[in-house]
């Protein structure tokens, strides 16, 4: 019981698992170059945290309105539950402005700018 081993350093236990994990096929694959090695970019999660934004955004936005003219008209509940629709829906419109590349320019259309026509 007097065996004096060292243990491994932490570079040749390193070099050992990934030796394992190359043969056993569990590497991720490279990266292409200008991306990250997790695949996803700061411009992919920026887009996703924008998109979540939107979504909440117009919620609250519905709810804060429609308590406002519910204090001021004494219509409660109706005018928060209208707004709130109205917040959802003003929401998933601004994702898909977002998502289909249209931005906030009122009455851009890219088939006419495509097609040529003014």
């Amino acid at each position: 019981m007097s065996d004096e081993r060292t243990p491994p350093s932490l570079e040749e236990l390193d070099a050992r698992l990934r030796e394992a994990r190359r043969v056993a096929g569990m590497d991720p694959p490279d990266a292409p170059p200008g991306q990250p090695a997790g695949g996803v970019s700061n411009g992919d999660m920026a887009l996703g945290l924008r998109v979540g934004v939107e979504l909440v955004a117009g919620v609250l936005f519905g709810l804060a309105l429609g308590y406002g003219i519910d204090w001021w008209l004494d219509t409660k509940p109706w005018g928060m539950i209208i707004l709130i629709f109205l917040g959802a829906i003003a929401g998933f419109m601004n994702v898909y402005r977002l998502t289909s590349g249209q931005g906030y320019a009122a009455g851009f259309d890219k088939s006419q700018k495509r097609d040529g026509g003014e």
